[in-house]
């Protein structure tokens, strides 16, 4: 798949904290940071997402059940575990979107609550290719607005990793976005 002028690599949530030693570690997270390096080239415009929290946001629970509103503190902005993955190649021109920034509501899209649906018009995107932390969250939601906002979107399969929790929600985040017109394709199927 040749990418071109209207094409934008979505880059969600390759932060510490959803990485092997982090507060809320993604299985084998850290392992898409080099197959998202090795496409970034490709891409003239390339959105990174984080997760930028206060410090008592709504999702943060006490005695973390590790499901939708109950997350153990991660992704405290300004915190090191907020800070992207340092191996990560972040370009100088890259697009950086900070999300679920308000106490009080929680945000897994990059669209939600942020200005990026303007920037990405304004350049004349047409087509995501969507990769990062996690498949079953954040990955999930921000392919789905990208349909609902009337973009082509891909998911990068090899460059993304769920958190499966709770058990068989990968699976069924998988199905949902199919059902809505996400396709899926590996990092080998992109080229310049």
């Amino acid at each position: 798949m040749k990418i071109g002028e209207k094409d934008a690599i979505i880059v969600v949530d390759v932060q510490r904290d959803f990485c092997p030693g982090g507060a809320l570690p993604v299985p084998d997270g850290d392992r898409v940071v080099s197959v998202i390096n090795s496409l970034l080239p490709y891409f003239k415009t390339a959105v990174f997402t984080r997760d930028w929290h206060p410090p008592h946001h709504i999702s943060f629970s006490e005695n973390p059940r590790f499901k939708d509103g109950s997350w153990p503190p991660h992704c405290v902005a300004g915190t090191p575990g907020a800070e992207f993955h340092p191996e990560l190649k972040v370009p100088e021109q890259a697009i950086i979107i900070s999300k679920a920034t308000e106490r009080d509501k929680e945000a897994y899209s990059g669209f939600e609550g942020t200005d990026l649906d303007e920037i990405l018009k304004k350049r004349g995107i047409k087509r995501l290719f969507v990769c990062g932390l996690a498949t079953d969250y954040c990955v999930k939601n921000t392919a789905l607005d990208g349909i609902k906002l009337g973009y082509e979107v891909f998911v990068i399969e090899d460059a993304s990793r769920g958190v499966d929790a709770p058990p068989g929600n990968l699976a069924k985040a998988i199905q949902e976005m199919r059902s809505a017109g996400v396709k899926f394709i590996r990092s080998q199927e992109i080229h310049g």
